[in-house]
């Protein structure tokens, strides 16, 4: 069995994939959290998964890279400075990084990139998502991996189309921005909704999560493909041979 090693093992999702790991055909191979030292797990996994907090990957990418162990990571609320620290260490180990694990929305995002290639810059898009009471970022890694999908889709970048929120006299939408608003509240799991509305008419793509271990299933698949991959860094679409 492949032993896998999780950062943020006390975090929803850590616990999560803990309890479904051995249904996927892998083992935990132990779990460290905030305040815990991150080489130990790392050179006993075969691949580490990491759910834990953005001011924790540098340390848990630099155990991943000096005990050569591949990693997923599907902690959220990264920044550019966090992707270049990723670019580095897949150089080095194999490297999975994500908004989202579930096998469902990635699926989404290859329609969403779809979509945004076969209809022109003057069907705006606007991307809606929720999340329960207790989430600390907004908007969401699912939303922004979203949004990344339409911008490829448009052969631009996020960065140059994003909108996030509005309020006030904001004026007219700008044509070929993407737009992003956020809600909180309950228990929500996660619901994702990209809109595309164009001159009388509007199509919808979404995604709902029901229970929290789409996405723990989803990264446990993740960490079982990713496990003796050469380093680079790969994605959750390569997961399902896309």
């Amino acid at each position: 069995m492949t032993a896998i090693g999780i950062y943020g093992s006390e975090g929803r999702m850590g616990r999560v994939i803990a309890t479904i790991a051995e249904d996927e055909g892998a083992r935990i191979a132990g779990g460290v959290d905030a305040g815990g030292d991150p080489v130990p797990l790392a050179h006993a996994a075969d691949v580490l998964v990491d759910f834990s907090t953005p001011a924790a990957l540098e340390s848990h990418l630099a155990a991943a890279v000096a005990a050569r162990t591949p990693m997923v990571i599907g902690t959220t609320g990264l920044l550019p400075t966090h992707h270049a620290m990723i670019d580095r260490a897949a150089q080095e180990i194999a490297v999975l990084q994500t908004g989202n694990t579930s096998l469902g929305v990635t699926l989404l995002g290859i329609l969403v990139q779809e979509a945004a290639q076969r209809l022109g810059s003057d069907w705006d898009i606007e991307i809606v998502e929720m999340h329960h009471r207790h989430k600390v970022d907004a908007p969401s890694g699912t939303a922004v991996l979203l949004g990344e999908a339409a911008a490829r889709g448009r052969r631009t970048t996020l960065n140059e189309e994003r909108v996030d929120g509005r309020a006030g006299l904001v004026g007219a939408r700008t044509e070929g921005t993407i737009g992003f608003s956020s809600l909180r509240g309950g228990t929500v799991v996660g619901d994702h909704l990209v809109v595309f509305a164009g001159e009388g008419e509007r199509i919808e793509l979404g995604h709902r999560g029901e229970d929290r271990s789409i996405f723990a299933r989803g990264a446990v698949k993740a960490a079982l493909w990713l496990a003796d991959r050469p380093a680079g860094r790969y994605s959750m679409a390569e997961v399902l041979g896309l």
